[in-house]
Order: structure tokens, then sequence, then C-alpha cells
């Protein structure tokens, strides 16, 4: 009676192909090779509808390492499955906390890589650990508004810009792109722009344009106008 044998083709083993692709992928040198494997990143998508909840959390730092990689970010935004399992593993009622903080940042960071190059994913990575108001939403039909920030230019007006986001119900996450002045926002299909754009505006040292694609494909900006 062999009890390893019986667990060898189970959860354990698993755990320990994901675990392997997570330490390969936490070395800077490895991710673009794993992501242009025929198999990798294939896989850690199935990973994230396993059933053991260390498999999935294991998968998504894995793909957060790979992430990291502004090189990969293209190829793994179109990659079969992976933003809706993404979304599945954030909308799942039984998710850890914690494991939606890294399947949320991981889709925002990917959800951004065509826009201009910024500091996103360095500013979404500090953000997340202390922002954590998204947690309790059900994530439903979530779409992503780009704004445009006037004044958006140094750390503090930065955590101005939080704060006024923050306070919105309805706001699931947002990125910065301090090098173009720009936040990338998750919000509710109900909520509107405009609500966005006041918040900031409120702020009295910043202002909001909407950043949108024009029929011809060329980014035009929505201003708002508020009365304050």
């Amino acid at each position: 009676m062999n009890s390893s044998s019986s667990t060898m083709n189970e959860e354990p083993d698993a755990l320990s192909v994901v675990n392997q692709l997570r330490d390969l992928a936490a070395d800077p040198l490895n991710r673009r090779a794993i992501v242009q494997d025929q198999g990798c990143l294939p896989g850690l998508i199935l990973f994230m509808d396993h059933p053991n909840p260390s498999v999935v959390h294991s998968a998504l730092l894995a793909l957060r390492y790979l992430a990291e990689c502004r090189a990969n970010r293209e190829k793994m935004k179109g990659e079969l499955g992976m933003m809706l399992s993404l979304q599945n593993v954030i909308q799942k009622t039984t998710t850890p906390g914690e494991t939606k903080l890294l399947a949320s940042e991981i889709y925002d960071i990917l959800q951004a890589s065509n826009m201009a190059d910024g500091d996103s994913f360095n500013e979404v990575n500090s953000r997340r650990r202390k922002a954590q108001f998204f947690l309790g939403t059900t994530n439903k039909r979530a779409k992503t508004v780009v704004l445009h920030i006037d004044g958006l230019d140094d750390t503090s007006r930065r955590n101005l810009c939080e704060e006024a986001l923050l306070k919105i119900k309805g706001v699931i996450s947002f990125t910065f792109q301090m090098a173009v002045q720009r936040c990338v926002v998750r919000i509710r299909s109900d909520l509107k722009a405009e609500a966005l754009a006041s918040a900031i505006a409120s702020t009295k040292v910043m202002k909001a344009q909407q950043v949108v694609k024009s029929e011809s494909g060329e980014e035009v900006t929505v201003l708002f106008y508020f009365y304050i």
C-alpha cells in the first residue's frame, strides 16, 4: 500500500507544478521565455479554475510576475481565456480576499497594456495593498474609463485623487499612469464617467477629461463642466 502514489496525481501534483512555474516566473530573466512557451500560459489559465485555492493563488502570483514584463502583456491579454478567467476569480464569492486583489491587479495591468507606457504596474502594486475597498463588490458588468487628469503631477496630487475616487460607490479599482497624467478606472456599468470627473474636480487642484476612441480610432478627450 503506497499512500503517496494515490495522492501523486491529485492536488499536490498540481500545486507542485504551479509552484515551479511561480518560482521560475519570479526570475525576470525567465519571464519572456515562459510566455513564449506553448504550454505554460495556457496551463496557468487552467490553474485559475482549480478547486484548490492554493493552486489558484500560486498561479496568479506567477501571472503577476509575468505581467511585470511589459513585452509580455499584449500576448497575455490576448491568450484564450485569460481575461475571462481573471474575471471569474474576481467575481466568485468563495474567492479569498487576497486572491481577488491579485486577480484584479493582473486584470488592470493587462487591460491597460495598450495604453501609453507609464509606471502603471508600480502604481497599482503599491495601491492594492492599502485599497481593498472593492473586495465586497460583485464586480458584475464592469466597464473601464480612461481619464486624463490635468494637475496629476506628483505623489500628493495622486493621493488626493485616490481619496476622491475611493469615496465613489461603484468604483471597483484604478491604476495610475503618472508619466502621461492618466488614471484607468474600472467601475460598475451603471456609474457614469461624469461622477469620476466631478470627484476629481472637487479637489480644486485637478480636473479630468475622459479619453475615448473616435470612429477613426484616434484618441479624443471629452470635457466635463461643473459648478463647484
